[in-house]
């Protein structure tokens, strides 16, 4: 078992390694530039789409626009946000945030792409079901040729729905209710069962529902609780926001238990945070936005970018400036401490907010993670259906729903594993579909803007 863990660990450093990033950021690139920086010129607009987005626009789809979205930020938001952007820090230095927020500029291009290609590309099963995602643009783009790259997404997706939506989620949630409010592990996996079967049970019109108004609650009272804290040290903000940018470009040295960062280190770790956090390439948040009923595939794109400005930019900043403002008791930088991960977080938050910050940051973690685990089952839904047709629909909810039971009682470091090579492998098909696409893509591109006043090319 330990041999396999590390043969598993080594496979996971190198689909994350410097090859998937700059694979992931160069194609978030190259999009942006093609189309004349789209998601720049484009962004208020797409504001606008979403509100106007609250109710269904046509016959098409299954889910509002805003629910679409909200679903798709239900499995964004999760613990990335929380502990992947302390880790981020922990290692690379304040400047590794710094290179989220340019992971998260160039990849609002590459979740625009993959959204309008689902959308533009997706089907309508037999048991009424609006599907799309990179194995239906692949197969549909394509043609049979590269079917074979379609079912590889797939099948990597249906992989990590149920390490990295289902049972990691539910395990994050369990060790963290046990070490702050004693809740046993026995009775949180009991509490997920019955909360996510009665969500999950209704599918991606009760899941959508629920994120619709669940997301915008949790995503509010987290942005308040940071933003208390970053006025509580106001006079510190200016100075952090030089360090995250001047340290983005020059090695940090080691201070405290902080070993020191080198500019590579801050770069690797930002992107590959940032990533992990808004999945922007990965392929997972179009599924959702295929059931949409936006008028129009460059609606719903555009609606679709959001959530990467969303997720990284607003939320992983507020924890980013919450953990770097922070001092420890005895005045020292609260970052450089030599502690990460959820506990760097919550020691920041507690510091901060005696007797309430590590509360309140257990009630948004279990909320977040418990809203990925929702969004995630609809990725994994629509992974089965491609496989295994709509009658496989129902008995993978089940399924999917015991695992999240059964993650919230579990060791889970292989399954962290599985969840996390699955994760990365659906990035190589899903980018490589939208590359050999993009003449097409640009094209729709063109042509809807030209049918659509609100929007400029």
């Amino acid at each position: 078992m330990e041999a396999l863990y590390g043969f598993l660990q080594e496979v996971s450093n190198v689909v994350w390694g410097p090859i998937m990033l700059v694979l992931l950021v160069g194609t978030g690139l190259y999009l942006t530039v093609s189309l004349r920086f789209f998601s720049f010129r484009n962004w208020v607009r797409a504001y606008k789409c979403l509100w106007e987005g609250r109710k269904h626009q046509s016959e098409h789809g299954e889910v509002s626009p805003w629910n679409a979205l909200m679903t798709a930020l239900a499995a964004d938001i999760g613990t990335g946000n929380i502990v992947g952007v302390a880790t981020a820090i922990a290692l690379g230095g304040p400047g590794a945030l710094f290179w989220m927020w340019v992971t998260a500029l160039v990849g609002m291009m590459t979740k625009f792409s993959e959204v309008l290609l689902s959308v533009h590309f997706r089907e309508k099963t037999p048991a009424g079901n609006w599907v799309g995602g990179a194995m239906y643009f692949i197969k549909n783009g394509l043609g049979k040729n590269y079917i074979w790259l379609a079912t590889s997404f797939a099948v990597f997706g249906m992989i990590a729905c149920f390490g990295i939506g289902a049972m990691v989620q539910a395990n994050s949630i369990s060790v963290n209710l046990a070490k702050t409010v004693h809740v046993p592990e026995w009775g949180t996996a009991l509490g997920l069962l019955f909360f996510a079967g009665i969500v999950l049970v209704g599918g991606v019109k009760r899941v959508g529902a629920v994120a619709g108004k669940l997301v915008p609650f949790m995503a509010v009272i987290y942005i308040v609780m940071c933003l208390i804290i970053i006025f509580m040290n106001i006079d510190r903000v200016p100075f952090v926001f030089w360090w995250v940018v001047s340290d983005a470009f020059t090695p940090t040295a080691a201070q405290g238990g902080f070993v020191g960062a080198s500019v590579m280190m801050a770069i690797r770790m930002g992107m590959a945070r940032g990533v992990f956090s808004n999945e922007a390439g990965l392929g997972s948040a179009p599924m959702a936005h295929a059931a949409s009923t936006a008028e129009s595939p460059l609606v719903q794109a555009s609606i679709g970018m959001l959530d990467v400005f969303i997720d990284t930019i607003i939320v992983c900043s507020m924890t980013g400036f919450v953990i770097l403002v922070s001092l420890d008791p005895a005045g020292q930088p609260l970052w450089s401490s030599g502690m990460g991960g959820g506990v760097l977080t919550a020691a920041a938050f507690q510091y901060n907010l005696p007797g309430f910050g590590e509360y309140g940051v257990t009630f948004c973690l279990t909320l977040f993670a418990f809203t990925t685990a929702l969004g995630w089952c609809v990725y994994g839904e629509r992974c089965v259906i491609y496989l295994f047709g709509d009658k496989a629909q129902k008995p993978f909810r089940v399924i999917y729903v015991c695992a999240v039971a059964l993650g919230a009682v579990l060791a889970l470091d292989l399954v962290w594993l599985l969840a996390d090579i699955g994760n990365a492998l659906m990035a190589f098909p899903n980018i490589i579909g939208i590359i050999l696409l993009s003449p097409v893509l640009f094209k729709i591109v063109r042509e809807e803007v030209k049918k659509d006043p609100r929007f400029v090319l």
